[in-house]
This record gives structure tokens, C-alpha cells and sequence, in this order.
């Protein structure tokens, strides 16, 4: 019945005729309204596979008034979040997202990162992900003023923003961390992150500082800002080591600055790890580039990214996909990239509605929050000593 290569497209018309049926009936059985007997809808839905018929899809955009597209959107600068590799964090969150939304015949639209101007203002959209959202956000302002629907990745820090999350574990990547480099006989570890708001850096501190109440540490804090990149980390690390020269060990969040804080240890004639260990919170290109290859996390984006897209897809009234809401596996350690290592964590319930905290991470809030799986450890030569 499929209609022979080189001949015009089959029709609604074509598929009305085979099927014995009038077009509107058609057309309710293939878009999934109206009252079309079950069995009728599942006929006329085979007739159109075996013609070969593929709706217009511009066509069901403008009668149903919605773009089918969704949004990634961030104010983090590439400098941190790709870097000139375009290769990095927003990438691999990017690529996930996309293969979701997909699966739900949605188009994931890219947006560069939105420090101001009218990035958001001009994409035909249904909705976004924000990806870690600082508390003044230009990407959260534009989306609110469009009056578009919008999820966060990573939790949001401004006071006044409830929308939903996928919580990245801000506070308990830093507790890995933190714990790995005290096994590996750290003393006086330092901390640096990001200059901002973004939940990655709020959480870090939270729990850099409850950490050196427990174990007696003099806390060390480090910020760099963002658009600096690697030379950022560079420079704010060789102060740190000048201001602080007895730091043994130094968890740096953003991995960008941790291959500057590389590059200032061997110019200040210091050995990684043998005098300063180094860690981060990403396990990206950049960690595993770096020489010596970075201790990191693997933040398990692939399935964060897609819990993203089901959350605002939700939201948007569209059914869950396959795997949403899969309970989180339980955390690990790696070495070297490999599995290994017992779990260290519990599973979770990836469903709306309930929030769990972890280790007093700041700011969990009832019923927005659902928990990405847990990170791993992954364990590199750059803080392994024992």
C-alpha cells in the first residue's frame, strides 16, 4: 500500500479514502482527540504507517498553537561551562536533553549563554531549562517575562523562585570531595569556586564550612569569577597559595579553574599530589585531560538532564517518557573512570512532589525538588597519595 518512491506525498486525504473514513476522523485517530472507536483509530493508524504518511508538522504547530521546541538556557559563560572546546558541562547536558525531548517529538533549541540583551525574547518556545540559575538570572528574567514555563538544573537561589528542580547535590559532591582528600591525609584543604549565586557554589560553601567545624580545619574560601576561565583559576589560586602557603589540598569546583590552579602549583614549585592535592566537581574533558588527570564526580547529567526535560515536559502536559522517574542508583567510587566500591548512598524516587535532602544541603524546599541520581567519586592521580 506505501506509495512508490519518487510519487507525491501521501495525504490525510489518501489515508481518509484507504481507511473508508472522512478526514476529520482522520485526523482526530492520528493526533489522539476526538471519540474514535480504539479499534478504528489503531486501523486508520496502520493504514497511514503502511502509505507512509507523515503529518505536517507545521501545520499541527500553528492548529495547536505550540512551537513543540523547548529551550536550554544559561547565564554561565562558555569560558566555565564549554570552554574553546565547546566540548564541557553544557554540552553533555545539551546532548542528553536533546535525546529526550526527541522521544517526545520536541526540538531541544540551544541558547548561548544569556548574559543580557534578547536571547530569549526571539526563539519560538514552549518552555526551558534553566541550567544552574544564579539568584539575578537574565535568562530566568527573560523566560518570566515571556510568561514561559521554565525548570531549573541545579537549584535555584533566588528567594523568589519556586519553580521546579532536579537537585544536583550541591552539598554532597563537596562532602565526597572533602572526604576523599581527609582519607588521602589532607589537613588544611582550601576551597575555591565560582564568584556568584549559582546552588553549585551557595551548596559548596555550606558544606566546605560545616566540614571545617568538624575536623577543625581553618576554613579557606577562594572566589574567581566566571568569565575568566582557567586564567581566572590560575591567578586566584597562586594569591592563595602566597596568602596561604601551609594549604595542603584544594577543592576546586569548577573545573576550568582547577586546571589553572594545576598550571600556578608547578610555576610555584609545587608537586600535585605530592604537595597540594587537587579535585573538582565535574568529571569533563578538562579533568581528564588534565595532567595529572583530575580526582572529579561523575554528576550522572545523562540522567539529570533527562529528568529535566520530563519535568518541564510535565509541566507542559506531555506524558512521561520510558526511564522517567526510575529510582537513583546508589553512589560508588571509581578509580580511574572504572565501577568499583560499594554503594554509599540510597535510592530515591525521582517523582514531582517529594524532596530529599542530603547532608543539609541549603535551601531544599518541599515539593519542587527532585533528586538527581547520586554522584560517584572518581578517583584520579592528582589526589591519590595512599
Amino acid at each position: 500500500m506505501t506509495i512508490s518512491r519518487g510519487a507525491r506525498r501521501p495525504t490525510i486525504a489518501d489515508v481518509a479514502e484507504a481507511a473508508s473514513v472522512s478526514r476529520t476522523t482522520v485526523s482526530h485517530a492520528l493526533n489522539g482527540i476526538g471519540k474514535v472507536d480504539p479499534r478504528t483509530r489503531e486501523r486508520i493508524k496502520k493504514i497511514a504507517a503502511d502509505l507512509g504518511y507523515r503529518p505536517n508538522l507545521r501545520a499541527q504547530r500553528l492548529r495547536r498553537g505550540e512551537a513543540r521546541a523547548i529551550a536550554l538556557a544559561s547565564s554561565m559563560p562558555f569560558a566555565v561551562a564549554g570552554g574553546p572546546s565547546r566540548l564541557g558541562f553544557y554540552m553533555e547536558v545539551a546532548a542528553a536533553a536533546a535525546e529526550r525531548a526527541l522521544v517526545h517529538e520536541y526540538a531541544l533549541v540551544l541558547i548561548p549563554p544569556v548574559q543580557s540583551g534578547s536571547a530569549l525574547y526571539t526563539v519560538d518556545i514552549d518552555g526551558a531549562i534553566v541550567v544552574e540559575p544564579a539568584a539575578d538570572d537574565a535568562a530566568v528574567a527573560q523566560l518570566r517575562e515571556r510568561g514561559l514555563p521554565y525548570v531549573t538544573l541545579g537549584r535555584p537561589t533566588a528567594p523568589d523562585d519556586d519553580a521546579p528542580y532536579v537537585d544536583l547535590h550541591g552539598g554532597r559532591v563537596v562532602e565526597l570531595l572533602l572526604d576523599h582528600l581527609r582519607a588521602q591525609g589532607a589537613r588544611r584543604p582550601a576551597l575555591v569556586v565560582g564568584a556568584g549565586t549559582r546552588h553549585s557554589s551557595v551548596d559548596a560553601r555550606a558544606a566546605y564550612e560545616r566540614a571545617a567545624a568538624a575536623h577543625g580545619w581553618t576554613p579557606v574560601v577562594a572566589c574567581a569569577p566566571e568569565d575568566g576561565g582557567e586564567q581566572a583559576g590560575y591567578d586566584r589560586c597562586a594569591a592563595l597559595l602566597t596568602e596561604h602557603p601551609g594549604v595542603d589540598a584544594l577543592c576546586v569546583l569548577v573545573d576550568a579553574f582547577a586546571v589553572g590552579a594545576v598550571r600556578a602549583l608547578r610555576d610555584a614549585g609545587r608537586r600535585v599530589p605530592d604537595d597540594v592535592m587537587v579535585v573538582t566537581r565535574y568529571d569533563g574533558l578538562r579533568a581528564r585531560t588534565c595532567e595529572p588527570p583530575l580526582t572529579a564526580v561523575d554528576l550522572r547529567l545523562d540522567r539529570a538532564a533527562a529528568d529535566a526535560v520530563e519535568l518541564l515536559l510535565g509541566r507542559l502536559g506531555a506524558q512521561p517518557g520510558a526511564g522517567a522517574g526510575e529510582p537513583a542508583t546508589g553512589a560508588g567510587v571509581r578509580a580511574g573512570g572504572d565501577s568499583g566500591g560499594g554503594p554509599v548512598g540510597d535510592s530515591r524516587s525521582g517523582s514531582v512532589g517529594r524532596t530529599v535532602g542530603r547532608s543539609g544541603d541549603d535551601g531544599e524546599r518541599a515539593g519542587r525538588g527532585v533528586p538527581a541520581p547520586e554522584p560517584r567519586l572518581v578517583v584520579r592521580a592528582s589526589s591519590l597519595r595512599r
